[in-house]
């Protein structure tokens, strides 16, 4: 089980979209979650310790036992002061300064630092161990499939979910592996724009393909049988400087203004 007491990003504060006033509350049980959200970091904690209050008896009836000892809580934004403990079964539930959830790397400032250094590391280790292949004399055709296949699929991993969070140096931090890998593969020198080998490769850039991903994801959750799913992440009304939420991705063009 695993727990998270987020603060999410600012509802509209006057004219401006403003990250810091609302704190959200999570609690993550296998691949259910619990949320709660308040305008104070203490009455989230208290939303969300009501829940936790609860939890137990559903547990007991269902017969699930809950290691509470691998159940962390996180509390988002710049705010010092942590709130009271979170109590479990009896048992304290541990602040962290990130937690991981499905394999996403979520930290206080909700900008995706962690989980971007995480999926570079992880594709530079794939890349490391196919650099024999990808320099290889096979099909171009051949490795730039092995490329999508085991590196960018490292690279956009649940992309959909944190992409709209990060700054416009983290993705180009991820596209520059794109670019090391593309260079690679067609062996090209250094006097060949990173533009060029793509386009003579025609692979899509990483923003391109994860707006394609959220694209896909998001038509699906809408016209699907669920109706839970539907409108999933909806758009808020706010000033188009705000920071992106994930449907973004699917109604702004890869040339808009990242902020």
């Amino acid at each position: 089980m695993g727990l998270g007491l987020i603060r999410d990003r600012k509802p509209r504060r006057s004219t401006r979209y403003d990250r810091e006033s609302v704190y959200r509350a999570h609690v993550m049980l296998i691949c259910s979650a619990y949320f709660a959200s308040s305008r104070r970091a203490d009455l989230a904690a208290k939303k969300i310790q009501r829940v936790l209050d609860l939890l137990p008896e559903w547990l007991d009836k269902w017969r699930i036992a809950v290691n509470v000892s691998k159940t962390a809580a996180l509390l988002t934004g710049s705010q010092r002061n942590m709130p009271d403990q979170l109590r479990l079964r009896g048992q304290a539930v541990v602040w962290n300064t990130r937690v991981r959830y499905l394999g996403v790397h979520i930290d206080r400032s909700l900008r995706m630092t962690p989980q971007v250094d995480h999926v570079i590391q992880t594709s530079r280790a794939a890349r490391a161990k196919l650099r024999p292949i990808l320099a290889s004399r096979l099909p171009i055709n051949t490795k730039v499939a092995i490329y999508k296949c085991y590196i960018r699929s490292r690279l956009t991993y649940a992309a959909p979910a944190w992409y709209a969070l990060c700054s416009g140096l983290q993705r180009q931090r991820l596209q520059a592996q794109q670019n090391i890998a593309l260079r690679l593969i067609a062996g090209a020198g250094w006097y060949v724009r990173n533009d060029v080998i793509a386009r003579d490769l025609g692979v899509e850039t990483i923003e391109e393909f994860v707006r394609r991903l959220t694209r896909r994801a998001f038509n699906r959750a809408d016209t699907g049988p669920h109706p839970s799913l539907h409108n999933l992440a909806p758009l808020l009304d706010r000033p188009t400087r705000g920071y992106q939420l994930p449907r973004d991705l699917v109604t702004e063009t890869p040339d808009d203004e990242i902020v």
